[in-house]
C-alpha cells in the first residue's frame, strides 16, 4: 500500500467527527490539519487525535502535506472554500450541497478542470451496502425493468433538536437542498440521470422556534420553501415521485421504493449506509442480503477513490447533475411547468461487497 492521502479539514461543527471517525480507521487517509473559524471548537474537536495541527483557512490552504482539502463549512461557504483550495492546487471533497446554487458550482467545476484537481462531494452514504445492494438487484435484473420510483422525507423540521439551525431556512437550506442531496443521489444511483421534472411547493409558516440549546426559543425566519414534491423523469423512462417536507409530523411510507415490471424494492435510509432491503416475491416480501457495498462505512468513505487515484463515484459531476435537478425542481415549482435538465451525469460505478472499509 502507498502513503495515505493527507486530508485538511475546513469546518469543525457537528457533521466534522463523523469524517474524524472515519478517517481515523482507514489506512489509505490520513488526517493532519483542520481550521474553523472558532480555533477553540477545532482544537476540542480533534482532541481525541493525536498529531493534527489546529491551522488558520489560510494556512491549511497553503500547508503543502495537504493533498485533499475536506470542506464542511455551511453550504452558503461551500463554494468560497472550494475555490480557495482549488486556486490553492488543491483537490475538493465537500459536504452536500455541492454549492449554494448550481452558478456557484458550475464555477467550482470550471475551476478544478483549469487547475486539473478532483472535485467530489457528499453524500457518499449510497456506497454503503444498503444503496449498493440495491443497485445490484436491479442490475441483476431481479425486479425487471424498473419502471417507478417514490422517495419520502417527512419530519417536523430540524430546528427541534440543531442548536442553530438558520441555515436550514434560508437560500441553499429547506427540505430539498438540506435532505433532498441524499434521495436524489440514490435515486440517480439506481435509476440513472433525470431528464425533466415537474414541481410544487408550500411553505406552511414564517417564523421556526429552536427547541434546544442556549438559544431555546428564539424565532427565526423562514426564506425558503418548507414542503416540496414533484415528479423526476430519468433518461431510462423512469419515474421517481418525491416528496420532501419539513411540514409533515411523521410518516410511515418506506424511504425509498423501486417499482419494476417483475417485482418491487423496499430501499433503506439513504441518510445511512446500511439498512434492510426487501423485494417483492410469490411468498411476500423477503430480506436480500447484504451483496455490494462498503460493510461498516461511515462519512468520508467516498474519499477512498482519491486514495485509489480512481473515478471519483461521490464526484463532482454527480453532484452538480442532483444540485441542477433540485433547482430545476423549485423552477418548477415556481412556475407550474416542466423543466428540461440541462445536465446529466454517468451513472456511478458500484461498489463491490467490501467485508470492511479498512
Amino acid at each position: 500500500m502507498g502513503q495515505p492521502v493527507n486530508v485538511g479539514v475546513v469546518g469543525c461543527g457537528a457533521i466534522s467527527a463523523q469524517y474524524f471517525q472515519t478517517i481515523d480507521r482507514l489506512p489509505q487517509l490520513r488526517l493532519v490539519a483542520v481550521a474553523d473559524l472558532d480555533l477553540d471548537r477545532a482544537r476540542e474537536a480533534v482532541r481525541p487525535y493525536e498529531g493534527v495541527d489546529v491551522l488558520s483557512v489560510a494556512e491549511l490552504l497553503a500547508d503543502p502535506r495537504v493533498d485533499v482539502v475536506l470542506n464542511l463549512t455551511i453550504p452558503a461557504a461551500h463554494a468560497e472554500v472550494a475555490l480557495q483550495a482549488i486556486a490553492a492546487g488543491k483537490d475538493v471533497y465537500g459536504e452536500k450541497p455541492l454549492a449554494a446554487t448550481a452558478a456557484d458550482a458550475t464555477r467550482v467545476l470550471e475551476a478544478a478542470a483549469a487547475a486539473q484537481v478532483r472535485v467530489g462531494c457528499a453524500p457518499d452514504t449510497v456506497l454503503g451496502t444498503g444503496t449498493q445492494t440495491a443497485r445490484k438487484a436491479i442490475d441483476d435484473g431481479l425486479i425487471g425493468r424498473p419502471i417507478a420510483a417514490t422517495a419520502t422525507m417527512m419530519t417536523p423540521g430540524h430546528e427541534r433538536w440543531h442548536p442553530n439551525p438558520d441555515f436550514y431556512y434560508v437560500p441553499g437550506g429547506g427540505p430539498l437542498l438540506d435532505m433532498g442531496p441524499y434521495y436524489i443521489t440514490s435515486l440517480v444511483t439506481l435509476l440513472g440521470p433525470v431528464a425533466r421534472v415537474i414541481g410544487a411547493a408550500s411553505r406552511t409558516r414564517a417564523k421556526r422556534t429552536i427547541g434546544s440549546g442556549p438559544r431555546q426559543g428564539e424565532e427565526i425566519p423562514v426564506t425558503v420553501d418548507t414542503h416540496v414534491t414533484g415528479v423526476l423523469v430519468h433518461a431510462s423512462g423512469a419515474l421517481s415521485t418525491l416528496v420532501m417536507s419539513f411540514d409533515g409530523a411523521a410518516t410511515k411510507a418506506p424511504n425509498i421504493e423501486v417499482h419494476g415490471e417483475q417485482g418491487s424494492l423496499v430501499v433503506p435510509d439513504p441518510n445511512r449506509f446500511d439498512g434492510q432491503v426487501l423485494i417483492s416475491g410469490k411468498d411476500g416480501w423477503q430480506e436480500l442480503p447484504e451483496s455490494a457495498g462498503y460493510v461498516g462505512a461511515g462519512r468520508g468513505v467516498g474519499l477512498l477513490d482519491f486514495a485509489a487515484d480512481q473515478e471519483l463515484r461521490a464526484g463532482g459531476s454527480l453532484a452538480f447533475h442532483v444540485l441542477d435537478v433540485m433547482e430545476s425542481l423549485l423552477a418548477a415549482a415556481d412556475s407550474g411547468t416542466a423543466v428540461t435538465i440541462t445536465s446529466t451525469c454517468e451513472r456511478p460505478r458500484p461498489v463491490a461487497l467490501h467485508s470492511s472499509v479498512s
